[in-house]
């Protein structure tokens, strides 16, 4: 039986590893075990492979040449300055150029086996590196790998392209890489600029000339739950993807919406997480034949919440959803704990809540989230030939 989902997985990916930083490594370790504890990947379908580093050629389709001299070089200085390198964001460290090319070549990876019908769906969860500019570093992120795989397909034929970001913070890196170009639809659920780095993904930001309604963003208040975050999603989300036709679907799951991320406002819950990810499944499945390719992101409650939210992830790419209620394996405990000791390790695989799906219902009295709702619809839905006000579009 050909595989339905490819694991895009090697230790090596490891390396992206930014020392005493928000960033930890950790993270994708302890998802990794998780998920082979709970029988994830070993199940029917599941096709693991190694990635190979991106070269030359993928890279400096969104990157430029100078500043890939400048990654290479920067470990090698301790005083280098410049290219947003060696910054309490984005510190230096012993082989960054091969470590960021490694997690390029991993969703390029990802992106291929869908593209090329290998797979029905993919994952790499080191990967959703979405801040990185063409000639910068930015939030924790040297080069961006969802843009350099998505620029692999156009490059390959690929003429609608959806990019649908998750992460608390807006997916600057991917919106500014596709800005002008209307084969890619960017679309970003997100703290609102306002309260959050990088301070854009404001509503009016909606593509450039040419490709007019093809940047989406939904920017969001502190404080937003589920109800209201999935809410908001549902308002969006399927109609402007269903107007769009994509071919494939990109995800980017940063799982620092949750509500004990310490570096962010949203009040989501892992149950909330795990129901957003089997939204985007269904728009795949629904839009483009289930081509599905979903990756990692930010994410800084290392124990508590990014193994598990992402454990979900990978069991709804592969398969049968976990069942909230599942217990977390004990040695699985026993590693997180050895790795993390002052954490909290969790019991299991939810936080004990049952997010709802409201409907969004214009004309009522709104609230904050009701506002950013329709702001988003007023500036995108008419550029997609919808009605802004109509709650069935």
């Amino acid at each position: 039986m050909d595989p339905t989902t490819t694991v895009v997985w090697d230790r090596a990916l490891l390396d992206y590893d930014m020392g005493d930083h928000p960033l930890n490594p950790v993270r994708v370790e302890l998802t990794m075990a998780l998920a082979r504890e709970l029988g994830v990947l070993d199940r029917p379908g599941v096709h693991m492979i190694t990635p190979e580093p991106a070269g030359e050629v993928d890279l400096t389709r969104v990157h430029r040449a100078d500043y890939l001299d400048a990654v290479r070089h920067a470990p090698l200085d301790p005083f280098f300055r410049g290219w947003g390198l060696n910054t309490d964001d984005n510190p230096v460290f012993d082989g960054m150029h091969e470590a960021s090319a490694r997690i390029c070549g991993a969703s390029i990876a990802a992106a291929e086996a869908v593209w090329h019908g290998t797979t029905k769906r993919a994952v790499n969860v080191a990967g959703g590196l979405h801040h990185a500019l063409s000639a910068r570093a930015a939030g924790f992120c040297v080069y961006n790998d969802p843009a350099v795989a998505i620029a692999r397909l156009l490059d390959q034929g690929a003429q609608r392209v959806a990019y649908v970001d998750v992460d608390v913070h807006h997916g600057d890196g991917v919106q500014a890489a596709f800005y002008n170009d209307p084969r890619v639809l960017t679309v970003s659920l997100h703290e609102s600029p306002l309260t959050l780095f990088p301070g854009t993904g404001f509503a009016e930001e909606t593509g450039g000339p040419g490709a007019e309604g093809m940047a989406v963003n939904i920017p969001l208040p502190p404080g937003t739950g589920d109800a209201a975050w999935l809410r908001a999603f549902h308002a969006i989300v399927p109609s402007v993807l269903r107007a769009f036709s994509p071919e494939i679907i990109f995800s980017q799951c940063g799982a620092d919406a949750h509500r004990l991320d310490p570096l962010a406002d949203l009040r989501l819950s892992v149950d909330g997480q795990r129901a957003a990810y089997l939204a985007m499944r269904d728009l795949a499945d629904e839009l483009c034949d289930g081509r599905w390719v979903a990756m990692g992101g930010g994410g800084y409650a290392l124990v508590e919440v990014v193994p598990r939210a992402w454990t979900h992830l990978l069991a709804v790419a592969t398969g049968e959803p976990i069942e909230p209620a599942t217990a977390v394996p004990a040695p699985w405990r026993k590693l997180a704990a050895e790795r993390c000791p002052r954490a909290v390790v969790p019991e299991t695989m939810t936080d004990g809540t049952e997010p709802p799906i409201e409907r969004w219902q214009p004309g009522t009295t709104p609230d904050a989230v009701d506002r950013a709702i329709l702001a988003t619809r007023m500036a995108v839905f008419p550029l997609h030939g919808l009605d802004p006000h109509d709650p069935r579009d």
